[in-house]
């Protein structure tokens, strides 16, 4: 009989199947996760203790989430990493340091691109001599750095012998969990919940009252087992069952002397269970720690031992609650005065904070010291807390509003826009200078824009510039240059960016020296010819590291692709050395979009899943701008519409939606689709990505037989390339000519300035542009070099819409279009195992590759075994010489 089998839980037959399946699944090497949901008390606990008891042979690390700890970063990580911090000395030393620092046994901030990875090594390397269960209870109350962690952790253990077995409440399950394998706890049948009660029920019950229980408890079995000690039961209109439970754990303190109440909340009031907290703040408030500890043991509300544990989750919120307000006060200065101001600074200004009944501006300034420190680890949502708590107990007028400013901001960089809307709706603006009403509208401006709020973040930031244009003019240039940055990112349609540009030249103050600003403006106004020099100067400013979505803008309007691939490559250098997961992510999918332009599909697909890892690692969503180009360019229709969909739903640039969609469309021969879209392209990016979106509405244009429209975007084009001078512009806009003029040299033109442009898939299409105007005109043998030419080309890029038009007009001509050799790898093996392929092609060992992707080594062997076997190959030494990767 296997462990699993034996005392089964009641009513729990399919639980314990899949708990069981994921432990043999552990067993056998094959890792896994399971997220249990449910309400509180439905037995999500009891299933976790469950698979404890039943994981012999394995090692066993456990966790419990905290209502009164979820702010503190990495406070969960490192209660589930203690068991097996053995290990710690077994992991590359850069990872064993991101755990140091994360869990505070170091000095630094933590890295939160290499925590979660470092959480990973330990845990395989804790799974090496035997299977690891990780056991999470309470997952709703984590600390989000933790969440994030937990998660990427639990979605890479498919190769390694580690279980994963999480339980949240719903709803409250944090959304980085959702996309492990979930089950669903729901209530007990009655014929179980009678079965549980019978057994259980510290009270002979007769059938009557039993009955009414059951009915009463709803299926939950805590609150089936608390109703009775509660005693009886309320009417279920009134009280939820969480309710019920906790009125059931207070039951319990009915009677109990006050010294052991007392000690309970206190107990209740310390989210550590540490004993020697718990037992000196004890003594501090005159408790007989010894007889108190064994009366208040005596209600099975807690347990004293190594280590202070409620019985339940609901427990400790019952006590707390039932506390009086002084009394949980008292307790909270009891327990700051016991806490180490050295070890945990922290906790003992959130206990000082807690034991407050009325402003303390000594106790705000030490939560202002637990912010900084805060922050400095990556607890941003931590920080804000502490600032929220520190600006409450602040006395005077301007340092409390400096301070919920200071919270809103922390607020609104922790991704919690409600809480940072709702602290600066508590400021009076009536008692604000212009400075500090400015900060108000630059704050509402950048909520305003994370929610979409259409022209609210650019107003509100062209508001804080007006407002600072008198006494800061050179920060109202920076507000102005937001607004114009916001308006260009969310490029809506209406002139938008129009209505922003004639408001900076009538109303922005003068720069000192001339400024980005002052280029959009010239550009704006006079046009490309003007304004190039002025764009170019700005690129070579400090623009790149203040501004780098701005600077990769300015570098695709004037067709500056060298400018853009060195300015991906310094993001993703820069974004590595600094732990920024942010400039690293933009920087990845520059790359992404720069690889696409050339050609180079491979790196693409590696790039893309990297950035996906990336995102993954830090609990980001993960871009979808340079997917977009990278399925346009593929001819990926279904999977252009799901990323569409998503895009439209945030800040995204429509343009950039509009010209990959026109791409895809042309590639697909569907021209009113391409022509629709790229219309919309052109009206929504007056200033940019027009010049990109032109080429694909000319061609579109002439199919459609509009050449009036295909004349003016010429025309538009024409202006654009000549101003760059860029060969690889000027092709965009010869080909462009000869779709409109049907001059044969304009054809030639273009392929002539795109003989050496890295632009691959543009050179691919004026071949083909070509090929098909000779096959037009019946000169078959002079149009099948053209044709064959754009078509391996294309399919090299794995440009397969084009590629595909490519290979009718080759059969048009009596020619079939025949398949490589060799296959490319992106036709046969996934994004990740590409990203692996290519990596240790270039000679990187398995550890390094895994570093790079966020997984572990034995994944990055198992993706090796795959794609071994996928390609028909046996060692890495003809993976480096596969032609498929080129």
């Amino acid at each position: 009989m296997r462990a699993y089998d034996r005392d089964p839980l009641v009513g729990r037959a399919a639980e314990n199947r899949r708990v069981a399946t994921l432990l043999d699944g552990a067993r056998a090497g094959r890792g896994g996760a399971l997220l249990l949901t449910g309400e509180a008390g439905i037995g999500k606990s009891a299933l976790l203790d469950h698979a404890a008891e039943a994981a012999e042979g394995f090692r066993v690390a456990r966790a419990t989430g905290s209502e009164f700890e979820q702010e503190l970063p990495f406070a969960g990580l490192h209660q589930l990493c203690v068991p097996i911090l053995g290990s710690l000395n077994v992991i590359p030393e850069p990872h064993r340091e991101a755990l140091r620092v994360a869990f505070g046994l170091a000095t630094g901030v933590p890295d939160l691109l290499r925590t979660g990875l470092a959480a990973l090594e330990l845990a395989t390397a804790a799974a090496r001599d035997a299977p690891l269960l990780l056991l999470v209870d309470d997952a709703q109350w984590l600390d989000p750095a933790s969440t994030r962690a937990l998660a990427f952790l639990a979605r890479r253990v498919a190769a390694d012998p580690i279980a994963v077995l999480v339980a949240a409440r719903v709803p409250g399950t944090p959304g980085e969990l959702d996309t492990l394998p979930a089950l669903a706890v729901d209530g007990l049948s009655d014929d179980s919940a009678g079965e549980l009660l019978a057994a259980r029920s510290p009270l002979p019950l007769d059938e009557r009252v039993r009955d009414r229980l059951v009915a009463e408890a709803n299926g939950n079995p805590l609150a089936l087992l608390e109703l009775p000690r509660a005693g009886g039961f309320a009417p279920p209109e009134t009280s939820s069952v969480p309710t019920l439970i906790e009125r059931g754990f207070q039951a319990r303190l009915t009677g109990l002397p006050d010294e052991a109440r007392l000690l309970l909340t206190v107990a209740s009031a310390d989210p550590t269970g540490d004993p020697g907290l718990l037992w000196p703040a004890a003594r501090t408030l005159g408790i007989d720690v010894s007889r108190a500890g064994a009366e208040a043991a005596g209600t099975g509300l807690a347990e004293f031992g190594t280590r202070v544990r409620f019985c339940h989750p609901l427990a400790r919120s019952a006590v707390y609650r039932a506390a009086p307000p002084a009394e949980v006060r008292a307790a909270h200065g009891a327990l700051a005065e016991a806490t180490d101001p050295v070890v945990a600074p922290d906790r003992r200004a959130w206990h000082r904070a807690q034991a407050c009944g009325g402003p303390d501006d000594d106790v705000a300034d030490d939560l202002e010291r637990s912010a900084s420190r805060a922050q400095a680890r990556g607890g941003v949502a931590a920080a804000a807390v502490f600032l929220e708590r520190a600006a409450a107990l602040t006395l005077d007028t301007g340092r409390r509003i400096a301070r919920t400013l200071d919270a809103a901001q922390a607020h609104i960089d922790a991704g919690d826009t409600d809480a940072a809307a709702d602290l600066l709706n508590t400021i009076d603006a009536a008692v604000l200078d212009e400075r500090r009403l400015a900060r108000v509208d630059v704050l509402r401006g950048r909520i305003a824009f994370i929610r979409s709020d259409g022209d609210t973040g650019p107003a509100l930031m062209v508001r804080a510039a007006h407002r600072l244009s008198a006494s800061d003019p050179d920060r109202a240039r920076e507000c102005f240059l937001d607004a114009v940055e916001m308006g260009l990112v969310v490029g809506r349609a209406g002139g938008l960016i129009e209505k922003i540009m004639a408001t900076v030249r009538a109303e922005a103050p003068p720069p000192t020296s001339p400024d980005v600003l002052d280029a959009l403006t010239v550009l704006a106004t006079e046009g490309h010819h003007a304004a190039v020099p002025l764009l170019r100067a700005a690129l070579a400013t400090p623009l790149w590291s203040r501004r780098p979505a701005l600077a990769s803008m300015i570098a695709g309007e004037i067709y500056d692709m060298e400018t853009l691939a060195a300015l991906a490559d310094w993001l993703v250098r820069t974004g590595r050395e600094s732990g920024s997961p942010t400039m690293l992510r933009l920087g990845l999918a520059q790359k992404v979009v720069g690889a696409t332009l050339t050609g180079d599909i491979g790196q693409a697909l590696a790039v893309t899943a990297e950035e996906e890892a990336v995102a993954e690692a830090t609990g980001g969503t993960p871009l979808i701008y340079h997917r977009l180009h990278l399925a346009a360019h593929r001819g990926r229709r279904d999977e252009m519409l799901t990323l569409i969909e998503a895009a439209t739903q945030g800040p995204a640039r429509v343009t950039n939606v509009h010209w990959t969609t026109s791409v895809l469309h042309n590639g697909l021969a569907d021209y009113p689709a391409a022509l629709a879209a790229a219309r919309r392209g052109v009206e929504d990016g007056e200033l940019f990505l027009s010049g990109a979106v032109l080429p694909e509405l000319i061609e579109a244009a002439v199919r459609c037989d509009e050449p009036d429209l295909a004349a003016r975007g010429l025309d538009a084009l024409t202006v654009r390339a000549e101003a760059s001078g860029i060969p690889a512009a000027l092709g965009l806009a010869a080909a462009a000519r000869g779709l409109l003029t049907g001059v044969e040299d304009h054809y030639r033109e273009a392929i002539e300035l795109f003989e050496e442009s890295p632009l691959v898939p543009y050179r691919a299409r004026a071949h083909l542009l070509y090929g098909e105007w000779l096959r037009r005109r019946n000169r078959r043998r002079d149009c099948l070099v053209h044709l064959r030419t754009a078509y391996e080309l294309l399919t090299a890029a794995g440009a397969d819409g084009f590629a595909r038009r490519a290979a009718t007009e080759l059969r048009a001509t009596g020619e079939r279009a025949l398949p490589r050799a060799t296959g490319p790898a992106h036709e046969t093996l996934t994004m990740q195992e590409i990203a692996v392929a290519r990596l240790v092609a270039s000679g990187a060992m398995s550890k390094d590759v895994a570093v790079q992707l966020f997984i572990s080594k034995r994944t990055v062997d198992a993706h090796l075994r795959t794609i071994f076997r996928k390609l028909g190959i046996t060692s890495r030494a003809q993976l480096r010489d596969h032609p498929g990767l080129a």
